[in-house]
């Protein structure tokens, strides 16, 4: 089984403690999304703990082969979660880097690699972890709305998670799914690839806008905010381009998306 190949998990019960990675991307860009992770997962009644000391997953390093510094950066974020209590990620990229290349990073200390290996078994991506463990059936209470869901490569080819995120959307039922034209393709990110190669990263990108336009959706979802600020990136500089000054593709996370077409559940449920 190579690391791109999704495996079988045996989910456990509902937990009523998780911890919190929120990713660097999200505490930087986009910390609503993490607030709504949070959210999502107190009204189904978990307890969510967010270690302070949490930084970023080591992904960056070690994608553009430096997996010495890639190391140091994980070794920071292996013993914060010391109860065994399931980590969820609101980012297919960074849990994949948690589950899948965190026992490889310390193949070569049998105790910081057991480590690795116990922690990447209680790693989640939130949209699988809400699908899987909670069972998310909350009511859709927004207005009829068309949106198209991007999932991130890792997500798609290493945590499985495009299925999951398409569950969670498909089972708003004001919500329409539009089918984008090679649904399975890079936004252009890449994480470090997109400053290292901005031209081909730009021209990547820019076919993946048009792709998510011609679906009809008038708005894009992901569970990875890197894709989401590239798409949405490049869809505002068109516009600005073009004269256009409302956005033409707007986007969110998925966790922010969910919980603000079923939030009024809350008030529901306290009367």
């Amino acid at each position: 089984m190579t690391p791109d190949t999704p495996t079988l998990r045996r989910y456990p019960p509902k937990p009523t403690d998780v911890y919190l990675f929120a990713t660097c991307l999200i505490d930087q860009f986009a910390p609503e999304a993490g607030l709504d992770t949070v959210r999502l997962l107190e009204r189904e009644g978990i307890t969510v703990h967010f270690p302070l000391a949490q930084t970023c997953c080591g992904q960056p390093a070690y994608s553009s082969g430096y997996p010495d510094e890639a190391r140091a950066v994980a070794l920071q974020q292996l013993h914060l979660f010391s109860q065994p209590w399931p980590v969820v990620v609101p980012s297919g990229s960074c849990g994949g880097m948690i589950r899948h290349h965190y026992p490889a990073l310390f193949a070569d200390d049998a105790a910081l690699h057991a480590k690795a290996c116990e922690l990447a078994e209680r790693t989640y991506e939130l949209s699988e972890f809400l699908v899987q463990v909670v069972n998310f059936q909350q009511r859709d209470l927004g207005a009829p709305c068309t949106v198209a869901l991007h999932t991130s490569c890792h997500a798609r080819r290493q945590m499985g998670s495009h299925d999951t995120s398409a569950t969670l959307l498909e089972g708003l039922a004001q919500v329409t799914v539009a089918v984008q034209a090679r649904i399975e393709e890079c936004c252009g990110f890449g994480g470090t690839f997109a400053i290292r190669y901005p031209d081909i990263s730009q021209a990547i990108v820019s076919d993946k806008v048009a792709s998510i336009k011609d679906s009809g959706a008038a708005s894009v979802v992901s569970a990875d905010c890197g894709c989401l600020l590239n798409i949405t990136g490049r869809a505002a500089r068109l516009d600005e381009v073009a004269g256009i000054t409302t956005p033409s593709l707007p986007g969110e996370h998925l966790a922010s998306f969910l919980w603000r077409r079923t939030a009024a559940s809350v008030a529901e449920g306290a009367k």
